[in-house]
C-alpha cells in the first residue's frame, strides 16, 4: 500500500489471516481523537480539583461559622449560669426572709468552655458540650421556676398574713383611746383625783377647756351604746370599744350621734357646752376600763406606751 499501511493478525493456530489496513487520514484521525480525549480527561481533572477545593473551602468557612455560634452559644450560656446562681441565692435569701425552710433547687454546674484549633471536620465535641451545657439549663431552668413559684406563693402567704395582722393591730390600735376629744392642744382645766372646787369629790375624768359649741370627736373607734341626757353629767354620749375601754363624753350642748351608731377614732360626735351639774362650759371626759375609771390624761396624745407592750 502506497498511501497507507498494512496489519496482519495471525492466530497461533489456524491458517486464517486477519488484515487491517489504515491510510495516513485514519491515523491522523485516531492521534487527533488520542489528543481531544486526553485534553478532555485532563480539563475534567483540573475542574474536579477545583471544585473540590472550592468545596474544601466552603467547609472551611462552614465549620469556622459553626464554631464562632457555638462560641456564642456558650457564653450566653454561661451568662445563663451566672443569672440561675444569681437567682439562687435571691431565692435563698428571700426564704431566710420569709423564714422558709429548704436547699437551694440545684446548683447550675461549672462551664465547659468550648475552644480548640479550627480544623476541617465537624465540631462534633463542641456541638456535644453546648447540647449538654443547654439541656442542663433547661433543667435547671425548669427546677429554678418551680421553686421560685413556690417561694412566691410561700410568700404571698406570709405577707398576707403579716398585713391581716398588721390590719388585726391596726385595728386594736383604733379601738383604744388615744385622741384628745376636744381637740389637739387643749388643755386640761381639771385633774383626775381628788379635788375641793367647786366642791370636795373623786373626779373621775378630767375637764377639758372646750368652749360653747366646740366640736367634740371620739377618741377611738366604737360603737355609741348611750347619747341622752344623765343626771349630773347632762347631755352625755357613751362609747363601747369592744375590748373593755368606754369613753364617756359629757355635759354636751347638742348630741350627733345615736345609740347603735358605730364611729370612728376622731369622727365628729356633738358638740361642748354646760348641761347638768356644771359651772361653766367644758368637756368632762372619762376613760372607763372593765367598768373602772382610769386616769384619762395619759390617753389624750397616743396609747400609753404600757398599754402598747401588753398588747399580743
Amino acid at each position: 500500500m502506497k498511501n497507507g499501511y498494512l496489519i496482519k493478525i495471525v492466530p497461533p493456530f489456524g491458517y486464517r489471516v486477519f488484515r487491517l489496513e489504515f491510510r495516513r487520514r485514519h491515523l491522523v484521525f485516531l492521534g487527533f481523537s488520542i489528543a481531544i480525549a486526553i485534553a478532555a480527561a485532563s480539563g475534567y481533572y483540573v475542574w474536579s480539583l477545583r471544585h473540590a477545593e472550592g468545596r474544601v473551602s466552603e467547609l472551611r468557612t462552614l465549620t469556622d461559622d459553626q464554631r464562632s455560634q457555638l462560641r456564642t452559644i456558650d457564653s450566653q450560656a454561661a451568662q445563663l449560669d451566672d443569672e440561675l446562681r444569681a437567682m439562687q441565692k435571691q431565692n435563698a435569701e428571700i426564704r431566710r426572709m420569709i423564714g422558709e425552710r429548704g436547699g437551694d433547687a440545684g446548683t447550675a454546674p461549672a462551664p465547659a468552655k468550648v475552644g480548640g484549633p479550627t480544623t476541617m471536620l465537624a465540631p462534633t465535641n463542641d456541638f456535644r458540650v453546648v447540647a449538654e451545657r443547654v439541656e442542663r439549663l433547661r433543667r435547671d431552668s425548669l427546677a429554678m421556676r418551680s421553686d421560685s413559684d413556690r417561694i412566691r406563693r410561700s410568700a404571698l402567704r406570709v405577707l398576707n398574713m403579716a398585713r391581716l395582722e398588721d390590719l388585726a393591730r391596726a385595728r386594736v390600735l383604733a379601738a383604744i383611746p388615744s385622741v384628745n376629744p376636744a381637740g389637739e392642744g387643749v388643755g386640761i382645766r381639771s385633774s383626775y383625783g381628788w379635788r375641793v372646787n367647786p366642791w370636795p369629790e373623786f373626779h373621775r375624768g378630767v375637764d377639758l377647756a372646750a368652749d360653747y359649741g366646740w366640736p367634740v370627736r371620739a377618741a377611738a373607734a366604737g360603737t355609741v351604746v348611750a347619747a341622752g341626757y344623765e343626771g349630773g353629767y347632762g347631755n352625755k354620749v357613751d362609747i363601747d370599744h369592744g375590748n373593755g375601754y368606754h369613753t364617756w363624753y359629757c355635759h354636751l350642748e347638742r348630741i350627733d350621734v345615736h345609740p347603735g351608731q358605730y364611729v370612728t377614732k376622731a369622727q365628729h360626735i356633738a358638740l361642748a357646752g354646760s348641761t347638768g351639774e356644771s359651772t361653766g362650759p367644758h368637756l368632762h371626759y372619762q376613760v372607763m376600763l372593765d367598768d373602772q375609771p382610769v386616769d384619762p390624761a395619759p390617753y389624750l396624745n397616743g396609747v400609753p406606751a404600757n398599754v402598747l407592750a401588753s398588747l399580743k
